[in-house]
């Protein structure tokens, strides 16, 4: 059993205040938790508007799935919002 914990750093530029950060971030975080059953937060740069970022932890069998998970959220979070990836870490544990 391998643990798998991704962090994402977004950039938003059309976001003009922090309410309008949440939904954002709302909607991405619904969507990952629902597509990929992994359990997401939104972690640091809390109180700037147009940076979000996102923390993703997730179980896995082994070194393998968790490599095609994290290149399938990646691909997956690209294409579901206009917001810029500006930095992708994962690590497995």
């Amino acid at each position: 059993m391998k643990i798998l914990a991704i962090e994402i750093k977004l950039y938003a530029p059309w976001v003009q205040s922090l309410k309008e950060k949440r939904m954002v971030v709302k909607s991405i975080l619904g969507k990952l938790q629902n597509k990929f059953n992994v359990s997401v937060a939104e972690i640091d740069t809390q109180d700037m508007h147009k940076t979000i970022t996102i923390g993703i932890i997730a179980i896995v069998e082994n070194t393998t799935y968790a490599d095609q998970l994290a290149d399938a959220i990646e691909n997956f979070v690209e294409c579901n919002t206009e917001a810029e990836i500006i930095e992708f870490v994962n690590e497995i544990r």
